[in-house]
């Protein structure tokens, strides 16, 4: 049987995998910055400015990426300290989520008119 503790700790336990998840999901961001911003212009010999640009998107969403996840862990931390639930902002969510599009969709784009 499960004691109550063992379910607290699991609930804070998934919070800090969370949080780890955000750190992820912004590091890979920052890659895809410097990869696209740096890499591919240098690898593939065209015109660097549009890939610079892009990669600095990436850039820009990976720094928002690592203060929504901080923001989000604190919000988190003081409702589970409150034994509550602090649902996820639809605001950063539609963000968070609008800036991945734009960032894909420029992607595919400068991809396709550089073919």
């Amino acid at each position: 049987m499960t004691q109550p503790d063992d379910v607290t700790r699991r609930t804070w336990l998934a919070a800090e995998r969370t949080w780890l998840a955000w750190w992820r999901t912004a590091l890979g961001a920052c890659v895809a910055g410097l990869g696209v911003g740096r890499v591919v212009p240098d690898l593939a010999d065209l015109e660097r400015w549009p890939f610079v640009v892009l990669g600095a998107g990436y850039a820009v969403i990976a720094v928002v990426i690592f203060l929504a996840g901080a923001w989000r862990w604190r919000t988190t931390e003081d409702a589970l300290r409150r034994g509550e639930f602090a649902a996820f902002d639809r605001r950063l969510v539609g963000a968070l989520s609008a800036a991945g599009v734009v960032l894909a969709a420029a992607t595919l784009l400068l991809i396709l008119v550089e073919l």
